[in-house]
């Protein structure tokens, strides 16, 4: 299969780094955004506690189930037409949600969300790896999208609180359509269509279904972890059927004639390293989002607006380290060094949270730390994200990618439901422990939960960087971002500069 196009100049280049970078804002960000309009939505619409996991559990369930098959769908029906049909699906989606009337609306909104956002995510990153084939323009481009990755869920945080206290919870939803608009417009003008000639991949059905099944079963057993416990038979019949699932995928995948993951993608070191890294980190960045914005709002009564406010120095960290991660000292150290330099800066800054208190000030004690944890992310995801979609072949580089957003996925579920019950139950033990209960007893019950999460957020990011020192390969060994092979150096300067299939 060869596609063909016209070459296009650098500025149309980077501004489809724009393009795909809106897009991947969009999908990031409604990870958090939605988490702060929650309880004004749920006085609007009525809904239970028990029933309000479900706007959040709705959108991950239907978003890590089908992201091996948006990324696959990219590679077989289009780029470009795989972009705008999930551009165009998430503002509706996004739309509906925006003016739901009922709970039942709301949540079904929120799932077509995760459906159309499953095509955008690893379509915008296939798009950008096979955009930038020159290393040091592909390092420039994945620090900004990488340092987007990071931060998506920061901003969401700062947004979700600007717009629920100025105007509404529904404009929480709304906003993506104007992104959506904006990000549609460059998708039209500056991401070719490119003619493809010779035979057309097929797609792997069962292998789509056993993996689906098994993302489903996966994120679903987690997040009922959350309110069921993990003794719930639910929890661990969705879990075993996760594991038999995926198990059955791999079996698979060794003798599909057209699998939907060729199971060298994963399997090669680097890239096995980095999707590792990408959901180790997605555990960590989820885990300190939530249990800090509980902190500052609930302990030292912050609003959505100041809580969101308090996360910018840890973006502009963020930022920081990811233009200077890929465009210095990843090139010259390569990942081997440098993401497990980022993960012993993520577990330090984890441990310094362990420190707050009650009387903590946000300036001695709440800023430093964010700022390490900032600058950590900043120093993992971009160069984890470039080298896991490093040397794929071009018809695989949707569902390649499409591994990214789903080891972030599954670590943020993983992660997130991990804390929160770990937290829980720290809360309980000190509860039952400092009785009679009061008022000041219960500050210190919730500041003990923090600390237990922030403790093993510290042991994620730690065993992260054990796992990345061991797995990445040596700078030069194989594939890097240092060096580049004769072979695939030479089919770079000859690709076209926008191949996109």
């Amino acid at each position: 299969m060869s596609d063909t196009s016209t070459p296009a100049t650098d500025g149309r280049r980077w501004i489809t780094l724009v393009v795909v970078g809106l897009a991947q804002l969009m999908v990031v960000l409604d990870a958090t955004v939605v988490n702060i309009a929650l309880p004004s939505a749920q006085a609007d619409l009525g809904f239970s506690d028990g029933q309000r996991q479900w706007v959040i559990t709705a959108y991950s369930l239907a978003f890590a189930s089908l992201l091996l098959l948006g990324g696959r769908l990219s590679d077989l029906i289009g780029r470009k037409r795989t972009f705008v049909i999930g551009l165009i699906g998430f503002a509706i989606a996004s739309a509906l949600g925006g003016a739901a009337g009922s709970f039942e609306l709301l949540v079904a909104a929120r799932a077509l969300q995760g459906v159309f956002g499953a095509l955008l995510a690893p379509t915008a990153l296939a798009v950008l790896t096979t955009t930038f084939t020159v290393p040091k323009e592909r390092a420039r481009a994945f620090g900004v999208f990488g340092a987007i990755a990071g931060a998506g869920g920061a901003v969401g945080l700062l947004l979700g609180g600007v717009l629920t206290e100025t105007l509404d919870w529904r404009w929480n939803l709304y906003i993506n359509v104007f992104i959506a608009a904006f990000a549609l417009v460059g998708a039209f003008v500056f991401i070719p269509r490119i003619t493809r000639t010779g035979p057309r991949p097929r797609l792997d059905v069962p292998g789509t279904l056993l993996v689906s099944g098994a993302f489903f079963g996966l994120v679903y057993g987690f997040s009922n972890a959350e309110t069921g416990g993990w003794e719930a038979p639910l929890t661990w019949g969705m879990l075993a059927s996760a594991v038999v699932l995926l198990t059955a995928f791999v079996a698979w995948q060794t003798r599909a004639a057209h699998p939907l993951l060729p199971l060298s993608i994963v399997l090669d070191r680097n890239r096995g390293a980095a999707y590792l890294s990408v959901l180790i980190a997605g555990a960590g960045m989820f885990g300190i989002f939530l249990f800090v914005t509980y902190y500052l709002q609930l302990t030292l009564g912050y609003s959505p607006i100041q809580t969101g406010l308090s996360f910018l120095p840890m973006i502009g960290m963020l930022v920081l380290a990811a233009q200077l991660g890929t465009n210095l000292f990843v090139p010259r150290f390569g990942p081997k060094l440098m993401v497990p330099i980022g993960m012993t800066l993520g577990a330090t800054g984890m441990f310094y949270l362990t420190f707050l208190d009650a009387s903590s000030s946000y300036a001695a004690h709440v800023l430093p730390p964010l700022m390490i944890v900032g600058f950590a992310m900043g120093t993992i995801m971009p160069a984890s994200m470039q080298t896991a979609t490093l040397g794929v072949d071009r018809q695989f580089a949707g569902v390649a990618s499409a591994m990214v957003n789903t080891s972030q996925q599954v670590g943020g579920s993983v992660g997130t439901a991990l804390l929160n019950t770990l937290a829980a139950t720290a809360a309980a033990d000190y509860l039952a422990a400092h009785t009679p209960v009061t008022e000041a007893v219960a500050v210190q019950a919730a500041i003990a939960s923090y600390s237990t999460a922030y403790w093993w957020g510290a042991g994620f990011f730690a065993l992260g960087a054990v796992l990345a020192a061991l797995l990445f390969r040596r700078r030069g060994d194989g594939l890097s971002l240092a060096t580049t092979p004769p072979a695939q150096a030479q089919a770079d300067r000859a690709a076209d500069p926008l191949p996109v299939p």
